[in-house]
């Protein structure tokens, strides 16, 4: 319904904010994360939406980014992950760190968030790890994918496609992997040490 909301901060919270647009002020529940770095009380702000609705309530999630809507979305459809817990995970990991953590496996990771146990993690693991595989593939369908721009080999051309499912551009993606790829490395190392560089 709204794709993002553009306003004047007029208050900050632990967990959420207040954006005043043309006299109206929307209350968005966000993460810690973006909630202590969003600015000060006064300052223009945009934060991209999710409207979560309820039998009995209507509630308004703010995200920083594109990105970290995308990765709260994917959360959000795992048994058991309700937007809280989605909000919880993404205070804990950033959206291209959550994303790494699924496709490389690590649930330990997940475990870092409040409220998200081992069953829970395992689960998130085991319901996106399709998911964000075959957005790997998509990506490297498209037509601004540049294998050629990266050093040969699988895990570089599959690092560039996970920078690149992440919100990167070819040529950010291909120039970060070119940067710090070396032959041997793993696809886990190539994206950490390449995700340091765009």
């Amino acid at each position: 319904m709204f794709e993002y909301i553009s306003g004047t901060l007029e208050q900050t919270g632990l967990d959420y904010v207040v954006v005043d647009v043309a006299g109206i002020g929307f209350k968005l529940n966000t993460s810690a994360r973006v909630a202590s770095g969003i600015g000060a009380k006064g300052s223009k702000v945009r934060l991209y939406t999710y409207l979560n609705v309820k039998e009995d309530e209507l509630s308004l999630f703010g995200f920083g980014s594109k990105e970290e809507l995308s990765a709260f979305e994917m959360l959000i459809t795992v048994s058991g992950v309700g937007p809280k817990v989605a909000q919880a995970v993404l205070d804990a990991l950033s959206p291209s760190e959550f994303c790494l953590a699924v496709a490389t496996g690590d649930f330990k990771a997940i475990t870092k968030s409040k409220g998200v146990g081992p069953k829970l993690a395992q689960r998130v693991v085991l319901e996106l790890k399709d998911k964000v595989a075959k957005d790997f593939k998509d990506v490297e369908k498209a037509d601004d994918f540049i294998p050629a721009a990266v050093p040969a080999g699988v895990v570089a051309n599959d690092a560039a496609a996970a920078l690149m499912v992440l919100g990167y551009s070819s040529k950010e993606a291909s120039d970060a992997v070119r940067k710090v790829y070396k032959e041997g490395m793993t696809l886990e190392q190539t994206v950490r040490m390449a995700l340091a560089h765009v």
